[in-house]
């Protein structure tokens, strides 16, 4: 049995390391894992291959830094390549970013069966392009592999058959049991930074609703600013964000923070684990908190992670005033326990139905 893992963003590497090594660790199974470049950058990339013990992609196919469609087209091109060349029996596909949905736009078009990880999120903002590739990748999938009950019945509700939809759990829940002993012993960030454990606040910021509106990005980097004087805010700073916050000329707001450069898995998972709050865009890095436990502002209007807001670990703020931004950055919180993402196990059920499909039961 063959299998295509098509993989391109810093998330994906995360999720695909849990599966890989299920898959790898089953006779009989072979995986070719296709690279498209999406996230190019030193500490976006090639850290996370060496951290995680992912194997060497097979293809790296070096295709980023354009738009949406730019970027989601050519992959599509390049991506059919390598499915005419392997043949493989699933192209497995993960999350929701132009890499997903090239994914499986290649493999469809060729009647290859594929397979989404993570499927039937929605934050139902078609203004978002996650939430385009979302929807487009689970309608085009053979297999549905829905992290939380809510994922499934998203999906019921959007008339895909039942007998395609499994619930797994969640394979970001996997990783963040397998690597936080490894990242307790490895990690130095901490001392490299001068940080106390919970006396700072992590933020990311990456999002095209937060980026790419102008006013926005400035009020968000000013409520960063305004929290430093109190409590620090360690701020790893995405290279799209970077770029962004150089062309409308908000460079000087970073000097208001401890902006660095974006940190490995392992110092991540370090940082999320000891700070105070954490604010956030990112969709896995809300997850993260809550496997931590640390309260989690994020700085959208929606999210697809409900099941955090519900049980009181997360927060969603939109507001358009930093000094609003900065005093629920200053709060803390806590919620209630529950376990919405599964046992921890999520890697290996998906392996095991990707066998058994394939052998037709």
């Amino acid at each position: 049995m063959k299998i295509v893992s098509v993989i391109g963003a810093r998330p994906q590497f995360i999720k695909a390391v849990v599966v890989s090594r299920a898959l790898r660790a089953l006779p009989g199974v072979r995986e070719i894992l296709v690279h498209t470049g999406q996230h190019y950058d030193e500490n976006m990339s090639e850290v996370f291959f060496r951290e995680l013990d992912i194997p060497e992609p097979d293809y790296h196919l070096g295709i980023g830094g354009g738009t949406h469609g730019q970027n989601t087209g050519r992959m599509l091109e390049a991506i059919e390549r390598v499915l005419l060349q392997e043949e493989p029996d699933w192209v497995l596909v993960y999350g929701d970013t132009d890499s997903t949905l090239a994914g499986a736009l290649a493999a469809v078009k060729l009647h290859i069966p594929v397979a989404h990880v993570e499927a039937g999120l929605h934050s139902f903002n078609r203004r978002m392009p996650e939430e385009i590739n979302r929807v487009l990748t689970d309608h085009a999938s053979d297999l549905l592999f829905a992290p939380t009950e809510t994922a499934v019945h998203n999906l019921l509700r959007e008339g895909i058959p039942s007998n395609k939809i499994y619930l797994v759990g969640d394979v970001m829940y996997d990783a963040a049991l397998y690597y936080a002993e490894k990242a307790e012993r490895q990690s130095q960030i901490l001392t490299r930074l001068g940080l106390r454990p919970k006396g700072y606040i992590l933020a990311t910021l990456h999002r095209a609703e937060n980026t790419d509106d102008a006013t926005r990005l400035r009020v968000i980097l000013e409520a960063f600013a305004k929290v430093h004087r109190e409590v620090p805010v360690v701020f790893p700073v995405h290279p799209r964000t970077r770029k962004r916050v150089e062309a409308l000329g908000l460079a000087s707001l970073l000097n208001g923070v401890l902006a660095i450069e974006p940190v490995g898995y392992l110092d991540m998972v370090m940082l999320e684990k000891n700070a105070r709050l954490i604010a956030t865009d990112s969709g896995g890095v809300q997850k993260e908190a809550y496997f931590y436990r640390v309260p989690c502002l994020t700085l959208r209007e929606e999210t697809e992670w409900v099941e955090l807001v519900r049980m009181g670990w997360n927060r969603l703020c939109a507001s358009m005033d930093s000094f609003e931004i900065s005093q629920q950055m200053l709060e803390q919180w806590v919620g209630e326990e529950d376990n919405p993402y599964g046992l921890g196990n999520a890697g290996r059920l998906i392996a095991e139905r990707l066998i058994s499909t394939t052998r037709g039961n």
